[in-house]
C-alpha cells in the first residue's frame, strides 16, 4: 500500500502534500523548497498532518498551540468515518511528544484535549459562572440545548437562515441573541435580541441593536458577559454554563434583581468577515443538566458528540 499523506489547513481544508493546493494554501509556489514544508506548515500555520503508512496505523501530527478549529473539525470528521483503531499522535509542547490510541473515538478525545485553550473567567462579586459538562448535556435526551449542539455540528459551524427557523421550531427564539464580532472590531456589538429576556424592556431590545455588549444599562455586567462572547468568536469554541448574576438596573429601574440562568454560546461562521455568536439561556427553573468543578474546555463538546 502507497503511504498517503494529506494536510487539514487552518480553514478546514484537505490537501495532499506536495500538491499544488498545498503551495498555495502554504502560500509558497516553489515545488522543490530547500526546507521541510509540511513540517513548516504544521508548526506555524496550525495545519494538522494526516498519514496512512499501513492499512491499520493512521499517524497525526500537530502543533496544539497553533490548531484552528476548522483544522479540528476536519480531521475528526475524516477519524469518525475511519475503520482504523490504531492512531500515533505526535504533537509538539516544549518538544515533540508521541502517543497511541487504540480507538477514533479516543484519538478524537485526546485531539480536542490537546487543542483546547481554557477561559480564564472574569472575576466579579456580583457575577458568578459555573462550567457545565458537554458530555452530559449531549447525553440526556430530553435537553433543550442538545438540538442546538446537533444543528451546529451538521453545519459544520456555518451561520445561516436556518439556524433562526431551527430556533423557532423549538421554542428557544425568545431566549436567544445574535452577537457580531468583525475583525477590525475589538467589542463585540448586539445583532438580535429575543423577547424573553426580563432584564430589559422592549424599548431597549430594539434600539441597542448595532450597539456594544459593554454599553447596557448595567455596564459592570455588559463588560463582563462581554468577555465570554469575545473568547468563544475568538476560540471558535463553544460555551456553556450557569450563571448568577446581580443586575443593576433591572428593566431600566434603579432596582438590582439576582438572576440565575443556564447558557449556551455558539460560535457560527458566516459568508463575511463577521463572526456570529448566539447566546440560548434559559431560567435556573428550566434546570438541564448538573454544574461540575472543571475548567472551560469547550472543544470537549466536539469530543464527546
Amino acid at each position: 500500500m502507497k503511504c498517503v499523506t494529506m494536510l487539514a489547513t487552518s480553514e478546514g481544508q484537505w490537501v495532499f502534500e506536495d500538491s499544488p493546493e498545498f503551495r498555495a494554501a502554504l502560500g509558497d509556489p516553489d515545488p522543490n523548497p530547500d526546507y521541510d514544508a509540511a513540517l513548516f506548515a504544521v508548526k506555524n500555520l496550525g495545519f494538522i498532518r494526516l498519514e496512512m503508512p499501513s492499512r491499520s496505523v493512521i499517524e497525526l501530527e500537530l502543533h496544539p498551540q497553533n490548531v484552528t478549529l476548522p483544522a479540528l473539525l476536519a480531521v475528526q470528521e475524516q477519524l469518525q468515518s475511519s475503520r482504523i483503531n490504531l492512531f500515533r499522535i505526535r504533537y509538539f509542547d516544549t518538544a515533540w511528544r508521541s502517543e497511541l490510541a487504540f480507538s477514533a473515538e479516543r484519538a478524537m478525545a485526546r485531539l480536542a484535549e490537546l487543542c483546547a485553550p481554557a477561559l480564564t473567567v472574569p472575576s466579579s462579586e456580583r457575577f458568578v459562572t459555573e462550567p457545565i459538562d458537554f458530555a452530559l448535556m449531549y447525553k440526556e435526551p430530553g435537553n433543550p440545548f442538545r438540538p442546538l449542539i446537533q444543528k451546529w455540528r451538521m453545519a459544520f459551524g456555518c451561520f445561516d437562515a436556518s439556524v433562526i427557523s431551527f430556533a423557532i421550531h423549538h421554542n428557544l427564539l425568545s431566549r436567544m441573541m445574535v452577537i457580531g464580532l468583525s475583525p477590525k472590531a475589538t467589542d463585540p456589538v448586539f445583532r438580535f435580541i429575543g423577547d424573553g429576556f426580563p432584564w430589559t424592556n422592549d424599548d431597549y431590545k430594539i434600539s441597542a441593536i448595532g450597539s456594544k455588549i459593554e454599553d447596557q444599562p448595567d455596564k459592570e455586567y455588559g463588560n463582563w458577559v462581554s468577555e465570554f462572547y469575545k473568547f468563544t468568536a475568538r476560540s471558535g469554541q463553544p460555551l456553556c454554563d450557569r450563571v448568577t448574576a446581580a443586575i443593576a438596573g433591572w428593566r431600566g429601574t434603579g432596582n438590582t434583581q439576582v438572576t440565575r440562568y443556564e447558557r449556551l454560546l455558539l460560535p457560527w461562521k458566516t459568508p463575511s468577515a463577521e463572526t456570529l455568536v448566539t447566546l440560548f439561556s434559559l431560567p435556573l427553573g428550566n434546570r438541564l443538566t448538573p454544574a461540575e468543578p472543571r475548567v472551560h474546555s469547550a472543544r470537549q463538546l466536539v469530543k464527546s458528540s
